[in-house]
């Protein structure tokens, strides 16, 4: 079974989807890549 890339759990950011292991949303990625930056970046 493969690790998950996003988690989701009420007790970390109030279950806001973040990048399994860390406390960094989804949501900050995706906002950086509307605004033009590049996925190389990250």
């Amino acid at each position: 079974m493969a690790d998950k890339l996003i988690d989701r759990d009420p007790e970390i950011l109030g279950g806001t989807p973040v990048f399994a292991g860390t406390r960094v949303p989804v949501r900050i990625l995706m906002e950086n890549l509307e605004a033009g930056d590049s996925i190389a970046r990250y």
